[in-house]
């Protein structure tokens, strides 16, 4: 059975879990093991997630797989892109599944629900960024039909930053 939720502080510490172990296993050897623990205890801890919950324009979700959370989503709604001529539009920050939940086409379910809560809210596209080394990723959103329309350094430390595309799919 999948279940999709809203997220509300309570679930800061289990965002907080699956965002790191999710991070280390998409991203753990984007950079040395120094500039990835740093950046996942900076990222990925309770307290930080919890103060997210304050801005209102961040949402939460996550999904559920048999009664156990199977990863999360964050959007931000109104989320204007240099590389888009559209001012309603919404940021994809993150769509994180647990490998042992791939292939279960949960991914999707979680990315139908988040386009349909963003067209909900009068938005024109959606947008992300996404490593480039992230094929598995690149060919997920490639195949829903985003396309690549920028570039973007993503700061892993202070010496590391790792090249992203921009994607962006407008809606119909």
């Amino acid at each position: 059975m999948i279940k999709i939720v809203k997220a509300s502080i309570e679930h800061s510490e289990l965002i907080a879990e699956i965002g790191k172990k999710s991070f280390l296993e998409s991203h753990g050897n984007s950079a040395s093991a120094e500039d990835i623990n740093s950046f996942v205890s900076k990222t990925y801890n309770t307290k930080n997630i919890s103060k997210e919950f304050e801005n209102t324009k961040i949402q939460y979700h996550i999904i559920y797989f048999n009664n156990k959370a199977a990863g999360f989503s964050k959007i931000q709604l109104n989320t204007p892109n240099k590389d888009i001529n559209e001012l309603y539009v919404t940021k994809l920050d993150r769509l994180y599944l647990l490998k042992e939940f791939y292939g279960q086409k949960l991914g999707t379910k979680l990315f139908d629900f988040i386009i349909q809560l963003s067209k909900n809210q009068n938005q024109k596209g959606i947008w992300l960024a996404v490593w480039e080394e992230n094929l598995r990723a690149i060919h997920f959103y490639t195949k829903i039909g985003f396309k690549i329309i920028g570039k973007y350094n993503f700061k892993i430390s202070e010496t590391r930053s790792n090249p992203n595309h921009i994607m962006f799919l407008k809606y119909s």
